[in-house]
């Protein structure tokens, strides 16, 4: 029987959305380390990451002190296209489940991205856009930032590259159709059109890509380019901020009806929804008021929070990008090809590093196998058949409500869904046939990732 007083659905009033963004590095405890120039190993200036970045953007990037950014009124403006977006109570996964566990979902999939992506996509092009730019190159792992950055880029007038890894690309086409619908090129990483690409190829003459290849394309591409900038889909702090507006959101819906979570829970591959869903809320825990369970789900196969090293690394395969403090698997790690739920990254934002290595989160990870369980047992209860990457959430929130069953506990769940799946259906279809396997990399398999780490030691 449902609660009467909380509705299956819970919209905020246009009053109630957001006009700024959530930095938590402001109220970081202990900052990261900063990221260092490749060639000096000194610490990045403005001037060092307006090479490749967009000044705004560089900015935010190094913001460690202003709490909350304006959002500028254009991208206020878009975003009423898509936002607010509805905060979820899953009755109907309750009831199949059969816990006393109270499960609720941000669901980010209702634009035509099918992901929480455009949040920043429709920002960084602004930004580009209002710099003078005329072009932009990105990569894309499952293909959602790239379709959103291709949107973006068409409601801004901006060209734009995307290098997508050759895997995905494979296997999903459609993604390429909605990209290039939008204006966007498309070429499967790594590829033959940029001097990285070729070098990879040379060396892994079969690989199936990896987002760090994708990375080192793209950055490439836009350095030799003129009037043109990389931007990034995940992995950097500003993805982060711009992304806060889905913890924003749903830290107002849950007040609005009194509702007092438990544990908040999100995949995590690059970080960028797993970190802006949770920004308002780490405050209170980093501040002692809340004790929120905290849990980022990754892929077994690409384990770098839970099985990753704490270290310098590149944040890309080329090893032409900054360096960053984060855990990693090292550049040179190549996830299966396999692999069919995204979160294919071999390293992990600084923020979300940082806030593991010092605990105030956790990490789970996840074989696909289970993961698509739990997406077939989503996709029937409650009518949404969601992204492979957000069924890692919905595995562990399964999980975690199966628990409740057991103990009797009322806890209440939260969980970012950040997309749907209509673009991931030969996955699906692997998994309905029985022919999905597991792949979980043994140490030797991840040590030859290791032995790409530079060594680094930053003395502050």
């Amino acid at each position: 029987m449902k609660d009467k007083k909380i509705p299956t659905k819970i919209f905020l009033e246009e009053k109630e959305l957001p006009k700024f963004w959530y930095n938590i590095n402001a109220i970081m405890p202990e900052k990261h380390e900063p990221a260092l120039n490749p060639k000096t190993l000194k610490p990045c200036t403005l001037e060092d990451y307006k090479e490749v970045f967009c000044e705004e953007l560089a900015k935010q990037e190094m913001n460690m002190t202003d709490e909350y950014i304006p959002i500028p009124e254009e991208v206020q403006d878009f975003y009423t296209m898509i936002r607010p977006s509805p905060l979820t109570r899953a009755y109907c996964l309750e009831k199949v489940l059969d816990t006393p566990a109270e499960i609720y979902y941000k669901f980010e999939g209702n634009n035509t991205s099918g992901s929480h992506k455009l949040n920043s996509a429709i920002a960084q092009a602004y930004y580009a856009k209002k710099e003078g730019l005329t072009s932009l190159t990105t990569e894309t792992g499952a293909g959602q930032w790239g379709t959103a950055l291709s949107m973006a880029c068409a409601y801004f007038g901006l060209d734009l590259t995307v290098f997508m890894v050759k895997c995905s690309a494979e296997q999903k086409p459609f993604r390429k159709a909605v990209i290039e619908t939008y204006g966007g090129k498309v070429i499967p990483s790594p590829s033959i059109t940029t001097k990285i690409g070729r070098d990879i190829l040379e060396k892994y003459p079969n690989t199936g890509g990896s987002l760090g290849c994708a990375v080192s394309e793209a950055t490439e591409k836009a350095l030799e380019t003129p009037n043109c900038k990389y931007v990034l889909g995940s992995v950097l702090d500003h993805v982060i901020l711009h992304q806060s507006i889905i913890g924003l959101e749903t830290k107002t819906a849950l007040e609005k009806y009194n509702i007092e979570p438990d544990m908040l829970i999100s995949c995590v591959g690059g970080g960028s929804n797993f970190g802006g869903f949770i920004a308002p809320f780490v405050k209170d825990k980093i501040n002692g008021t809340k004790n929120y369970r905290i849990i980022g789900v990754e892929p077994k196969s690409c384990p770098s929070l839970t099985r990753g090293k704490y270290a310098y690394d590149f944040g890309d395969t080329g090893k032409i990008t900054p360096l960053l403090k984060m855990c990693t698997l090292g550049s040179g790690f190549m996830p299966s090809a396999n692999h069919s739920g995204g979160l294919r990254y071999h390293g992990m934002n600084p923020i979300v590093s940082k806030l593991y290595h010092d605990g105030y989160i956790e990490a789970v990870s996840v074989e696909q196998t289970k993961v698509f369980e739990a997406a077939v047992q989503f996709a029937k209860s409650e009518g949404i058949l969601p992204a492979p990457e957000s069924s890692h959430t919905i595995r562990v929130a399964i999980d975690e409500a199966l628990k409740c069953k057991q103990t009797g506990e009322k806890k209440k769940i939260v969980f970012c869904l950040t997309g749907t799946g209509y673009f991931d259906l030969k996955a699906y279809s692997a998994f309905n046939n029985n022919t999905m396997v597991d792949y979980i990399p043994t140490d030797a398999d991840l040590q030859k990732g290791f032995d790409t780490l530079p060594n680094i030691t930053y003395n502050k």
